[in-house]
């Protein structure tokens, strides 16, 4: 899979994708990064790349033609090489909110691939959102000082999903949301810490007690924590028991 990050900042970019799994990911081949700074493609000796708001009002707005402008020069690149034209996100706080679903579409599509802009200061002039972005999301109800940590996430999001990323795939299919529900609690040694024990069950050798009492503690902690996920989802008949038996549990307590 390629991704291509329109940013102002390509550096923070590049140096933050060459660690942990992101960066063992791409130096096995399973993922492309390129960058391209919307400076390199302004017309002025100044190298312009914002200006004030019409209306008036604070800080500053991305100007849309060094924005139109690197995104041509991805797709160009793209094209150069034989690779499908992608999707083009906009990282926004008042974008779609960002899910599992969505990172699973496009990782679904690996050859088509993904390009992300990279906000920064009050935002991005509107009409080239309108002309060339496909979506926007966001990565919480908070604001943050521009889209690279945003896009960041996402990556990460994506790459981990990857085949071959994880050196147990394993992992990627018991995380949180993947299947509709917040991940368990886990331990690890020691077994005694500050008093408190590992639960008896998981030192118990039994796989079937051990996988009915990680559901029975993802239904309860989604239900606590995230109850929306669980209004959208049909549970099974052991889900039903295991979520009244956590409630009770809950109570007795």
């Amino acid at each position: 899979m390629r991704i291509d990050v329109v940013t102002l900042f390509p550096e923070m970019v590049t140096q933050a994708c060459g660690y942990g799994i992101t960066g063992r990911a791409r130096e096995r081949g399973l993922w492309q990064l390129c960058v391209f700074n919307p400076r390199d493609f302004a017309t002025d000796a100044y190298r312009t790349i914002d200006d004030r708001p019409y209306g008036g009002g604070p800080g500053m707005v991305l100007m849309a033609p060094p924005l139109a402008r690197a995104l041509e020069a991805a797709r160009d690149a793209r094209s150069a090489v034989g690779a499908a034209r992608a999707v083009t996100w906009y990282l926004s706080p008042a974008g779609t909110p960002l899910t599992h679903a969505a990172v699973m579409n496009l990782v679904a599509d690996p050859e088509r691939g993904v390009t992300l802009i990279a906000g920064r200061y009050e935002g991005v002039d509107q009409r080239l959102l309108d002309r060339e972005v496909d979506c926007e999301v966001s990565v919480g109800d908070f604001v943050v000082s521009g889209g690279e940590l945003p896009a960041l996430l996402l990556i990460d999001a994506i790459v981990r999903q990857l085949p071959g990323a994880l050196n147990d795939a394993e992992s990627a299919r018991q995380d949180s949301f993947a299947d509709g529900l917040l991940d368990c609690p886990h331990y690890t040694r020691p077994e005694r810490y500050e008093e408190a024990r590992v639960p008896a069950v998981l030192l118990s050798g039994d796989h079937a007690a051990i996988r009915r009492w990680r559901l029975k503690q993802a239904l309860g902690r989604t239900w606590q924590r995230r109850p929306d996920m669980l209004e959208s989802r049909r549970l099974s008949t052991e889900e039903r028991a295991l979520l009244e038996e956590y409630r009770h549990e809950l109570t007795d307590n």
